[in-house]
């Protein structure tokens, strides 16, 4: 009897990208090329999901293995990301039908998508629609969020390093400020990512440690936000230290539970658009206490900065993608590898199953056991989990001072169909 003929793979990166992304692709890609027998060639959607539903797809058996290597080295989407989300099949069911249309005509068996909570929702909706259709699909997300809320896994890949480089700049400006608080700044306010749940929060308070001590007060979004409370702490700080700094999430929210920094304005999956709290902050500051401040967005920053890239956080990215491939092969449909922590202290980890219908639409928040009783700083539980997260260097290859970073050359895959889809 015949083996039957092997299926290709479809691949996409989706929602914000993060200094490891590329490492999950690597591990999706490299993992695949081992069973050439039962996986035929990976597709990349370019731009996401959008790359499937238009046809335009990438062809990653034209990239050597050199550079599918390299890709562990590099930040952002190599294959393009977008912020795009599919509806119920009852709202738009042209697109599912399209999405299998393509996949029907390039024999794509396997389905990896690489995204946050909403492409959790993107994959399951996949995965059920496919299977009410008849098509043959094996459905695996393949975790990624810098925000790390997503539910089941005990951090998500792209988290650890934001966490590192937040808690790095932080330190590094506090040692800035100490050194002028004498006679110029006083506050400095680091705005960081953290639209509902305040882990890069968190990591920020990390800067300060039992051998760097350093003034720190932390803003929440699960903390309705005290003005009052605030200044008197921030005052207080700089009169005992001189200076203080403060580490703000781009989710603060009022007494109200209103988000003090929305724009007016929502992304394509429907989230506010945020607008800059950190000066907000600072102006407050000034206006309540006089000091002379300075702030910064770290924005982009913290989520590119591969050159500081935690190397767990290399390594479970890594891992998230071989094991999807894994979990595919072996009959997995509608999961997600997640991080399962075994211990702290050795800190160790292993990568686990889990069911998308406990994941999809389901946000983790900052428990309030990591956040002081005051509200503004970090507990030893907090120090404990975030701790092993940051640890490890894993630097990129540089040349002529600056990091080399891998440009694919994403060939595209010929069309197979007519008709053109919108998006």
């Amino acid at each position: 009897m015949p083996k039957p003929k092997p299926r290709n793979a479809f691949y996409a990166q989706s929602g914000g990208v993060t200094a490891v992304i590329n490492a999950s692709a690597a591990g999706v890609i490299q993992t695949a090329r081992r069973y050439r027998t039962r996986i035929g060639k990976v597709y990349a959607g370019r731009n996401g999901i959008i790359g499937a539903l238009t046809e335009d797809l990438i062809d990653t058996s034209k990239e050597s293995a050199r550079a599918i290597t390299q890709l562990r080295y590099t930040p952002a989407g190599a294959f393009g990301s977008c912020r795009y989300k599919l509806k119920g099949l009852e709202e738009s069911r042209a697109q599912y039908e399209r999405l299998l249309e393509v996949f029907r005509a390039h024999d794509i068996g396997y389905f990896f998508y690489n995204g946050g909570n909403d492409s959790a929702d993107t994959c399951l909706k996949v995965a059920q629609i496919a299977e009410k259709m008849d098509y043959p699909l094996q459905a695996v997300h393949v975790p990624k969020t810098v925000d790390n809320d997503l539910a089941v896994t005990d951090n998500c890949p792209g988290f650890g390093s934001v966490a590192k480089y937040v808690a790095t700049s932080m330190r590094e400006a506090a040692f800035d400020v100490a050194s002028m608080a004498k006679t110029s700044t006083k506050v400095f306010v680091l705005e960081v990512m953290g639209r509902n749940a305040g882990w890069i929060t968190a990591a920020v308070g990390m800067a300060d440690s039992a051998d760097t001590p350093i003034p720190i007060v932390l803003l929440f979004p699960e903390v309705p936000f005290d003005e009052a409370k605030f200044t008197a702490l921030v005052d207080a700080k700089v009169k005992e230290w001189g200076y203080c700094c403060v580490g703000v999430s781009e989710g603060l929210r009022g007494a109200d539970g209103k988000l003090m920094a929305e724009a007016g304005t929502k992304d394509a999956f429907g989230h506010a658009q945020l607008g800059g709290i950190g000066p907000q902050i600072a102006g407050l500051v000034k206006e309540r206490l006089g000091y002379k401040y300075h702030w910064a967005v770290a924005d982009y920053l913290q989520r590119a900065a591969r050159h500081l890239a935690s190397k767990t956080d290399v390594l479970q990215s890594y891992a998230v993608g071989k094991a999807a491939v894994e979990m595919a092969l072996a009959g997995g449909n509608a999961v997600m590898p997640a991080i399962t922590r075994v211990s702290d202290r050795p800190y160790r980890w292993k990568i686990t199953e889990a069911s998308l219908t406990k994941v999809a639409n389901v946000e983790k928040k900052l428990p309030r056991d990591f956040i002081t009783r005051d509200g503004y700083g970090i507990t030893a539980k907090a120090r404990a989990y975030l701790g092993p997260l940051m640890v490890g260097e894993d630097p990129p290859p540089f040349k002529d001072g600056l990091p080399r970073y891998e440009r694919l050359k994403n060939v595209a895959v010929a069309k197979k169909l007519d008709t053109p889809f919108e998006v």
